[in-house]
């Protein structure tokens, strides 16, 4: 009996990994990278996730990459007057035991004419990967989806 329980839970355990969509690096936590389903033309998509830091210092996100598009870039939306403008930034400050959420209306990464659209639909995922200056690269997969989750609002706090 128990060498069918160890059996079972060896087949059991690379399923709960396959659907888990956190990722670790260092005293950083990156949960739930997201992408909204697009048209077909569109030629920008945004990627949104959450970073909640956990360790004692502050580290920084300094760029990202993903092989399926030829330029990615941090932004973010400031209000200026009576327009909310985007904006590219050169990095992102993750404060110590805080957590800043990339989402719509935010800061978001900005994925420059991708190349291949047959990951952008619904219910697929593309590789994406995060360099922070202290935590080092963190390669995630980020989920495309058909409307944001209901989470999705942009904020920065320290805890």
């Amino acid at each position: 009996m128990l060498k069918k329980l160890f059996v079972l839970a060896a087949l059991l355990l690379p399923a709960c990994f396959a659907h888990a969509h956190e990722y670790k690096v260092g005293a950083l936590e990156i949960a739930h990278p997201w992408s909204q389903e697009l048209p077909p033309n569109a030629p920008t998509v945004a990627a949104y996730f959450i970073i909640h830091n956990t360790g004692k210092s502050a580290d920084r996100l300094l760029s990202v990459d993903s092989p399926i598009a030829a330029q990615a870039q941090l932004h973010e939306h400031v209000m200026q007057g009576d327009l909310m403008k985007m904006q590219q930034v050169p990095s992102v400050q993750i404060p110590a035991g805080g957590t800043v959420t990339f989402a719509p209306m935010a800061y978001h990464v900005m994925l420059l004419n991708p190349s291949d659209r047959s990951l952008l639909s619904d219910g697929k995922r593309f590789p994406m990967t995060l360099h922070f200056e202290k935590a080092g690269d963190v390669s995630v997969e980020v989920a495309v989806q058909k409307k944001p989750p209901e989470s999705a609002q942009g904020h920065v706090h320290a805890q």
